[in-house]
């Protein structure tokens, strides 16, 4: 599962609730979330903001810690 769609399910969010909350478009938020796209860092602050998680826990949402 993506961090992302995980962050976004603990809140109880839809897609469309995060990507209006972070100012971007529903099919970019799934698109992200099934890995078809690699976000920018610019996108990706916007949804760690809208979520209210830090870029790092989305950035290295691969590694082990």
């Amino acid at each position: 599962m993506s961090v992302i769609r995980k962050f976004r399910l603990e809140k109880g969010w839809s897609q469309k609730k995060l990507a209006e909350e972070a100012g971007l478009s529903q099919s970019f938020i799934h698109s992200v979330e099934a890995g078809e796209k690699s976000p920018t860092i610019r996108s990706i602050r916007k949804i760690a903001k809208a979520l209210g998680v830090p870029v790092e826990e989305i950035i290295h949402e691969g590694e082990t810690k």
